[in-house]
């Protein structure tokens, strides 16, 4: 595991201080696909609480507001969250708020919760502290999915490739989908039910097997 430090909250500041989306978000059809297949790969149909960390301009908050009957949405940059609440404003089953995981965290539990572009920022202490409270968070059954960047950048601590078996270690999650796209890796668990067994997949569920 990286040893470096976790990325200060100075550098999101500045990246929000110069762009209103510094990572183009909206624009790229990278990022729309990237987005679309994060959607796909939900093993449920619908969710009944999300929890986004992380949101940025709110893009896909609104591709998972049309799964889910409530989003909770946050940032931890005050003009990330005034975009976000901005985007989604017509959806009022998303609530968009300031927070900065892992010291503030939200109350109650989840069936969703989706870290994308997100863990690669954290050091080894911080990612154990992320993983450990996201797993809390998460309903027996639940599904975690996440996604991450798989080039090396500067102010990564890691990669998606270099993340990926981190999270396949967590002993409360079972794997349900891992996609090795060339540009990010993309995984998705189900938080194991208290017996220890996995959650119906999307075909079990339907009584197809």
């Amino acid at each position: 595991m990286s040893t470096s430090q976790a990325t200060p909250p100075s550098y999101f500041a500045d990246m929000y201080a110069h762009a209103a989306d510094p990572w183009h978000l909206a624009d790229r059809w990278y990022e729309q696909r990237k987005y679309a297949l994060t959607v796909a790969a939900l093993p449920r149909r619908r969710y009944r609480r999300a929890f986004e960390p992380g949101c940025s301009v709110g893009v896909l908050t609104r591709l998972l507001a049309e799964r889910c009957d409530e989003v909770l949405a946050t940032d931890r940059v005050p003009s990330a969250v005034r975009a976000a609440a901005a985007r989604n404003q017509d959806q009022p089953h998303v609530e968009v708020r300031p927070l900065a995981i892992p010291d503030q965290w939200p109350d109650g539990t989840f069936d969703l919760v989706v870290l994308s572009e997100l863990l690669y920022y954290f050091d080894d202490a911080t990612l154990h502290t992320v993983l450990h409270r996201t797993v809390d968070s998460l309903q027996p059954g639940a599904t975690l999915v996440t996604v991450h960047w798989d080039h090396p950048v500067e102010d990564h601590l890691r990669t998606g490739a270099q993340l990926a078996p981190l999270l396949a270690a967590v002993p409360e999650l079972a794997p349900v989908t891992r996609l090795d796209d060339p540009d990010f890796v993309l995984q998705t668990f189900t938080r194991r039910l208290p017996d220890g067994s996995t959650a119906p997949t999307p075909a079990a569920a339907e009584g197809l097997v």
